[in-house]
Parts: C-alpha cells; sequence; structure tokens
C-alpha cells in the first residue's frame, strides 16, 4: 500500500498553449487540483517552491487555502529551499497553516537547489556563516526550525507585558502539536539522507541525485532509502518514519495523452552537472496501463517508499492534471498492490 499524491511546480507563462497564464491563474488552479485529487481519492497534494521564477513561491497563503478547503489530503511542499528562509517566522506561518488544514501539513524542506539568480538567499538578507556554505547555512536554519516546532518555552517575558502571560519562558504562537514529526527533508545524496535521519526527519528523495555509484537511477534511490532507514533505527527514534519518491508518470488512455506523451516514455536516465556535482536525473514514464505496470514493477526505489509524488504538468489545466491523477490511481495503483 502506498500514500499517492501529486506534486506541482507551479509554472505559469503568458503563453497561448498554457492554461495558467497569470501568478493568480497557478494559485487559484493548484487549490481546485487539490480539491480534485482529494475527491478521487488521492492522498496528498504537494507543492515545488522557487524563487525569483514564473513558479509558486511563498508556500503558506496556498498551504492554508487548500486546508482550509479540503478535509482529508496532505497537503505539503516539495521543498522550501531553507537558505531563504527565516525559522522563526516561518514556525508561525507553518504553525497557523497546519491548524488552519486540522493537522494536515506535511512540509519538505532542503538545503536548496540551484536558483534563477546567483546568491539569491542574499537578497533575502541571509548569508552563510563565516566558513560555512550556503549549504551549512540551510541545514543550521532547518535545525533551529526544527526546534522551534517542539513547542518549548525559550524567549523571556517582559514583567510588564501588555497581555499577561503564561508562566515561565514564552514559545512562539501559534503552535501546532504534531507538526515536527511532519517534517521532511528532500534529499539528493546519500549523506544528507542519513543526516535527515539523524535528525528525526521523514525523507523526500526526487528524480534526481548525485551519481554516486553509476548505477541506475531508480537502484542508486533505493540504496539511498535503505541507509535512510537504517541510519533512523540506529538514532533510536520512537515512530516509523516516512519515505516519499517522486515520478513523472502518465498512463496512456486516450489520444490527447497520446499526443502530449506517448514519446516521453522511450527515455532513460540521464546523467548531467547541478551546483558542480554529477547528478543522475531518473526516466519519465508514459504508456499504455499494462505496459506502464510492468514497467513501474522494475522501480526499486518505488518499491522501497510509501509514499509517491506524481509530478503533474500543471500549465496544461485542472480537468487534464486530475485525469491524468485518475488514471494512475485506475488503471495502475490497483495492479501494483498500492492500492
Amino acid at each position: 500500500m502506498k500514500s499517492i499524491g501529486f506534486l506541482s511546480f507551479g509554472h505559469w507563462s503568458a503563453s497561448a498553449q498554457s492554461a495558467t497564464r497569470s501568478a493568480r491563474d497557478v494559485l487559484l488552479q493548484s487549490i481546485d487540483l487539490a480539491v480534485a485529487a482529494e475527491q478521487l481519492g488521492a492522498d496528498g497534494a504537494y507543492f515545488r517552491v522557487h524563487h525569483f521564477a514564473q513558479q509558486l513561491a511563498s508556500p503558506f497563503p496556498l498551504l492554508a487555502a487548500v486546508g482550509a478547503k479540503t478535509s482529508r489530503i496532505e497537503i505539503g511542499t516539495g521543498v522550501i529551499d531553507m537558505r531563504y528562509e527565516n525559522p522563526f517566522y516561518m514556525a508561525e506561518d507553518a504553525g497557523s497553516a497546519d491548524l488552519i488544514g486540522g493537522g494536515r501539513l506535511q512540509l519538505g524542506l532542503s538545503r536548496g537547489s540551484p536558483e534563477q539568480v546567483i546568491d539569491g538567499w542574499r537578497y533575502f538578507g541571509y548569508a552563510p556563516a563565516e566558513g560555512q556554505s550556503d549549504a551549512d547555512m540551510g541545514r543550521r536554519h532547518a535545525e533551529v526550525f526544527l526546534e522551534l516546532l517542539k513547542g518549548e518555552g525559550f524567549a523571556q517575558p517582559n514583567p510588564r507585558p501588555m497581555f499577561a502571560n503564561p508562566p515561565g519562558l514564552l514559545r512562539l504562537e501559534p503552535h501546532s502539536p504534531g507538526l515536527r514529526d511532519r517534517i521532511w527533508w528532500g534529499s539528493g545524496a546519500n549523506a544528507t539522507a542519513v543526516w535527515a535521519a539523524q535528525m528525526g526527519m521523514n525523507l523526500q528523495s526526487s528524480t534526481l541525485k548525485a551519481d554516486e555509484t553509476g548505477e541506475p537511477f531508480h537502484v542508486q534511490q533505493a540504496k539511498q532509502i535503505r541507509l535512510y532507514r537504517d541510519a533512523w533505527d540506529k538514532a533510536g527514534h520512537q515512530r516509523r518514519p516516512r519515505v516519499s519518491v517522486s515520478r513523472s508518470i502518465f498512463a496512456i488512455t486516450n489520444d490527447l495523452d497520446r499526443a502530449y506523451f506517448g514519446r516521453d516514455g522511450e527515455g532513460g536516465d540521464q546523467v548531467g552537472i547541478i551546483d558542480n556535482m554529477r547528478a543522475v536525473f531518473g526516466r519519465s514514464y508514459a504508456a499504455e496501463p499494462d505496459r506502464l505496470i510492468e514497467q513501474l514493477r522494475g522501480d526499486e526505489a518505488i518499491a522501497e517508499a510509501d509514499t509517491l509524488l506524481l509530478t503533474v504538468p500543471n500549465q496544461l489545466g485542472v480537468d487534464y492534471n486530475a485525469h491524468v491523477i485518475e488514471s494512475i490511481l485506475t488503471h495502475v495503483a490497483p495492479a501494483l498492490g498500492w492500492r
């Protein structure tokens, strides 16, 4: 059994071929798609966060709106670049959005990926400490954020406050109990997956990772997941961790599917350089359901994960993306034992 959700990068473009021609279009359609996905029986609505790009950025207004419009589906990110974040303000935003959604937030964080501008986090007022990298800074912001989510008091109260304080040190409000256990780390390498386990975060592994062995992408990703779970057990955490993988998967069930994605399933993994790192990019899957089922049976990382996020082509509109999700839930997931 797997939790199956969608992951939207939230692109928009003025192109006549795009169903999302503005930021408003993307935001409103993201809410509508989450509602439709919940009605179809999907388990999660996840959104990517990018800065300085015509894509979804500030996540918490959207997450709160989705939470107010839905009742069951998990609401998450994949991922928030922690190099850009003030963990104190973020803890307040996250607590508010989680309370509005009734405790359904699943926040994916990361140290970040290549962005649209050089050192974009500097424009947000952040800089690494002396001797540290921007990745170190992102992980440090995440560590502070995790500590704040525990809900423990740390701030000395004013002896003459405007409003009466509870006894003891004060914490940030609003606090949402349980959110700390629903934080994920987007890891692109084995070492950071182990670090995420040690920190008690769930694991998100996407469609690319550092090419550390030269093996096929799904084999390397499966090994990464196993390393993560071993590190989790050694850390002695009391709960069972969750692991998600992202995939572009399209069941071709009609002529429109074939026109859009009929050639996408013919390729394999790709290798490239990203952030001065040799990375392997996982293949896309697109085929008629019977063939697609057989292809997916051989994906070792999907087999290892408990959560699958389907990357959706959001610029094709809500109706078509709901069809993409429904096709997987109906024609593929039951045959693979995911449902």
